[in-house]
Parts: structure tokens; C-alpha cells; sequence
């Protein structure tokens, strides 16, 4: 989405507010599954003594892929917006400055950014999650799995006397 700043840009003190939906379907995780289509951001892009800055929330609904057990969990999360919106490049390696397309800004853009930087790399259902077996592959959330302890190799020679016995 487009949002026109040139009432912002040529009058220091005034704002726009924006409200839309963003569109992360083409947007792969290896923990989330999907997005809903809940997704929404909104907030106000003011100038405040020249500096054109972004202040906003992103709201999403995930359904996110469990990194121990494989279960699917719903996960919602409010994200801050912030960015500092320019004419031209200033410092390419911060990642909250972005640049205007004349009198323009691309809240795609933005939004998908802030949001693609807060994805985390592990979700887990729940801080206690047990994980699978390494052996039969069980959630042991839902209980223990009938597999037996294998024995330290080092230990070996120890079974081997009891064994004898």
C-alpha cells in the first residue's frame, strides 16, 4: 500500500494515520505453516522537525510448527512499528530507515520488514514441551513411549559380567 505524505512532508507537525491489511501470503518459514488473514497494521507517520518518522502496530495470527514435538499451535503477537523515513539513503545498514518514493511511502514495505526481522527461528508450544522420541518418533507430551534406555557402549563390558553370572 501506497500512503501520500505530501501534507506531512511540507508541514512539520502534522500527521497521517493509516489502518490496511497487510498480504504475507508469499511469505515461507520453516516455523510457521500459515498466516492468517487477520493481519493488520496501523499507526501514523507524523514530521517531526523535518524528520518524517513511522509509529504503528502490527497485529498477526500464526499458526506456527512446534521445533520439538512438530505440533501446530496458534501464536498472536503485536509487533511495534517504527521507522524513520528519508529522501534519500543515509545509513543503508540500519534497517528502520526507509526510503520515500517521492511523496510516497510503501507500507508493504515497512510492515513486512519489521515483520520478517521479529520472526523467530524456534516456536515451541509450550516452555515444558517434552519433544519426540528419538526412536519411535511419540510426542511424549501425550506420555511416555515404550522404548527401552539404550546402554553407555562404554558400559558394555560391565553388562558383559553381569551376563556370565
Amino acid at each position: 500500500m501506497r500512503l501520500n505524505l505530501r501534507e506531512v512532508i511540507e508541514n512539520p507537525g502534522n500527521s497521517v494515520d493509516f489502518s490496511y491489511q497487510p498480504d504475507f501470503s508469499g511469505l515461507n518459514f520453516e516455523c510457521v505453516k500459515s498466516i492468517e488473514p487477520s493481519v493488520s497494521a496501523k499507526g501514523r507517520v507524523y514530521n517531526s522537525a523535518g524528520v518524517m518518522k513511522l509509529e504503528g502496530t502490527l497485529h498477526v495470527d500464526m499458526i506456527c510448527i512446534c521445533s520439538r514435538c512438530l505440533k501446530e499451535f496458534t501464536r498472536s503477537t503485536d509487533l511495534p512499528l517504527n521507522a524513520i523515513l528519508a529522501d534519500e539513503a543515509i545509513d543503508e545498514e540500519n534497517p528502520d530507515i526507509f526510503l520515500l518514493d517521492g511523496d510516497y511511502i510503501d507500507l508493504d514495505e515497512v510492515v513486512t520488514t519489521a515483520f520478517v526481522l521479529d520472526v523467530e527461528q524456534i516456536y515451541l508450544c509450550s516452555e515444558d514441551c517434552k519433544g519426540l522420541c528419538p526412536k519411535c518418533g511419540k510426542n511424549l507430551n501425550d506420555g511416555p513411549c515404550s522404548c527401552t534406555a539404550d546402554a553407555d557402549p562404554r558400559l558394555a563390558v560391565l553388562g558383559q559380567l553381569l551376563e556370565n553370572n
